[in-house]
């Protein structure tokens, strides 16, 4: 028997994760999730056996896996000086599982001791390792990568034994021959590999796409009367990224031919492939191929020679959800991987999602063309941590202690004592009184409402309330929870909730940012602990982005608008730095100084004099026009008498005004000048 998985195409498809069955009976399942956790399953109970988080296990996140042969393990277990507190039965020999890593290390653990055995680090692969093969006789390694190289390993010194190019671009896939002399290889074409001297055996052409899986149908060639070589005449199977045809090929002794023999046709890119080996011409090859679209596909064809036409399934077997009331329709659950079991008449199926699979053993019905299997995994979101070696001891229990409520985990109640009155109301039931009144049930209850309401949740409640708010809608709880300022209690908070509330709680954060600002300020930190503490949960969705496309579209239009509002931010810091400088300016009063020394000019006092005439004659205008009326019809007068005074005083005149025009204080009018010449 041999089992093959190899992860390709899109990481978060449902199917398509590393993983494989474990060759001793198939008793332990291992997947590797894309965040980065190993985890083997036990395939009897379906419990979780072990966990493994690799230091590095979001950089360098598992790609492919390989179990350890069964015999290479048992030589191993029996050179191995084992002390008394390390006893293990036959049974639990030391089971070493290789990874490859998208950073091109190798790491080898062991799941007997639950710890990392080695890493192959030094001379190996500079990109990321695609596939690995044990050698099930040396306990060589044999590993091919991005980096186009195939590499030998040494697991006991954990070196490179040897390092060639494998192809010109990179190499997808690997397969040992049964004898283990020959190496298959594929990348764009597949090549048979001479191991003792690393030549080119013979060439294979036929996909177009990278191969992604690669396996040997057939330990003997069906002519068994010729000489038998260990690889002339054995048929190997390849499937490929995209292609929805297994090719079967031969290895034949003349090198003409180099295309398949017969191919067989399935529904969706094969992602896992699992057969029976055929070890004569009349046993048949019994095929399960696990599609990306989550069926199986189970062959049954006896391999001697060339086959035109497609082979199609014999049958198809399908995983839905049971369809609950008459709206709701069933949904298909995707099958992970498919292994068949030692009496090879059941197989073993992993459905449901990577983080907590179910594993089923089916038996097969040759007769029915299609079976499609009904399953209600609705309550497996939990995952059962549990290890293989418990011993569950019952405490002692007192009155004091607390107990979870059944529901959800984490939600406390006291213990109430019994209170005498619940005596009383069984002692009247049993003489046939009347009904006990709900008034009486709640007080034997010691239901307090109010001490209820009045309680404030404490901080190891908040996950179950907020759990329970997004659960039932309850805006008054989510708001308990959400409205806390206290960033410690915000960060527990988030640790501590379960997984499937992460992106309803998502959904009810992107509601409140887009309401009032000042509760999306702290709804932003709610946001920033979710992203944070649950990315690589985040990162495994496969609709993440629909479902999170108005958070995306409010986060763009707020960073959009972000560059804008801080340039006006800084002008108007830089228009009221300026206003509140100048206020500063006008409102500050000078100093009062008194002058050392005051100068005064001469012609002060009558230029002062003159400026209050001047002022005096503006403000009565009217009453000098009437007087200077009356002086000039008394001039009129007088103008006679004063002739003859005139012409004796001609000559004073004529000094005084001179005078008076050298110190400027002429006291006629313009009219009186007119008047005069």
């Amino acid at each position: 028997m041999a089992a093959g998985g190899r992860s390709s195409g899109d990481p978060l498809s449902p199917a398509g994760v590393p993983c494989a069955f474990s060759p001793q009976s198939q008793a332990l399942f291992a997947l590797a999730s894309t965040d980065g956790h190993l985890r083997v399953w036990e395939t009897a109970n379906n419990r979780l056996h072990q966990e493994y988080v690799p230091s590095a296990h979001l950089s360098g996140t598992c790609t492919c896996l390989a179990w350890a042969p069964g015999r290479l393990q048992a030589k191993e277990s029996h050179q191995r000086k084992k002390r008394k507190s390390e006893a293990i039965g036959t049974g639990d020999q030391a089971d070493l599982l290789a990874l490859g890593t998208a950073v091109g290390s190798i790491l080898l653990y062991s799941t007997v001791k639950g710890e990392l055995h080695s890493k192959l680090i030094s001379g190996g692969h500079d990109n990321k390792v695609n596939c690995i093969q044990w050698h099930q006789d040396n306990g060589c390694l044999y590993s091919c990568s991005d980096d186009k190289h195939i590499v030998e390993w040494n697991t006991q010194t954990c070196k490179v034994k040897c390092k060639w190019k494998g192809d010109n671009s990179s190499v997808s896939s690997l397969c040992i021959s049964p004898n283990g002399k020959m190496l298959l290889s594929a990348g764009r074409t597949i090549k048979l590999w001479v191991l003792e001297t690393k030549e080119i055996y013979r060439h294979f052409t036929g996909h177009a796409t990278p191969v992604s899986s690669l396996m040997f149908t057939t330990i003997r060639p069906p002519n068994e009367s010729q000489p038998f070589d260990g690889i002339t005449g054995l048929y190997f199977l390849s499937g490929a990224v995209h292609d929805r045809l297994l090719n079967v090929w031969q290895v034949r002794s003349e090198n003409k031919e180099k295309n398949a023999v017969m191919s067989f046709t399935v529904t969706d890119e094969p992602v896992y492939i699992d057969l029976t080996l055929s070890e004569n011409k009349e046993e048949p090859v019994k095929l399960a191929v696990v599609c990306r679209d989550g069926q199986v596909h189970l062959f049954e064809h006896i391999l001697n020679g060339y086959c035109k036409k497609p082979l199609t399934s014999n049958c198809t077997i399908q995983i839905a959800t049971p369809g609950k009331g008459k709206k709701s329709t069933p949904k298909p659950i995707p099958i992970l991987a498919a292994g068949f079991c030692s009496d090879k008449m059941s197989l073993l199926l992993v459905y449901g999602n990577w983080f907590q699979p179910t594993i089923e053993r089916v038996a097969l019905n040759s007769k029915e063309p299609h079976m499609c299997l009904v399953r209600d995994i609705s309550n497996c979101w939990m995952p059962k941590v549990e290890t293989a070696v418990t011993k569950v001891r019952t405490p002692v229990m007192n009155s004091e202690a607390k107990i979870l409520v059944p529901g959800i985990p984490g939600h406390r109640a006291a213990i109430k004592p019994a209170f005498p009155q619940t005596e009383e109301l069984e002692s009247k039931r049993k003489l046939g009184e009347n009904e006990v009144s709900i008034e009486e049930r709640l007080g034997a209850m010691d239901i307090d409402a109010k001490k209820e309401k009045a309680t404030r949740p404490q901080t190891n409640s908040f996950p179950v309330l907020l759990a329970q708010g997004l659960e039932s809608n309850d805006f008054e709880m989510l708001n308990k929870v959400l409205q806390t300022k206290n960033l410690n209690l915000i960060k527990k908070t988030v640790l501590r909730m379960p997984l499937h509330a992460v992106i309803p709680l998502l959904q009810e954060l992107t509601k409140r940012l887009q309401g009032h600002p000042n509760s999306a300020v702290l709804m932003v930190q709610w946001l920033k602990c979710v992203l944070t503490v649950h990315a690589s949960y985040l990162s495994t969705l496969p609709d993440l982005v629909p479902q999170l496309g108005t958070l995306y579209q409010l986060m763009e239009s707020r960073v959009k608008t972000f560059q804008k509002l801080s340039h006006l931010h800084g002008k108007l810091i830089l228009l009221i730095t300026q206003v509140s400088a100048s206020e500063k300016t006008k409102g500050a009063t000078c100093p009062e100084q008194k002058a050392k020394l005051v100068y005064e000019e001469e012609s002060s006092e009558e230029e002062s004099d003159d400026e209050l005439a001047d002022k005096d004659s503006d403000d009565n205008w009217d009453e000098d026009e009437e007087e200077e009326e009356s002086e000039k019809d008394e001039d009129v007068d007088e103008e006679e008498d004063e002739d003859a005074e005139e012409k004796d005083e001609n000559g004073e005149d004529r000094d005084v005004t001179s005078e008076k025009e050298l110190n400027g204080d002429s006291d006629l009018d313009p009219e009186n000048e007119s008047e005069e010449e």
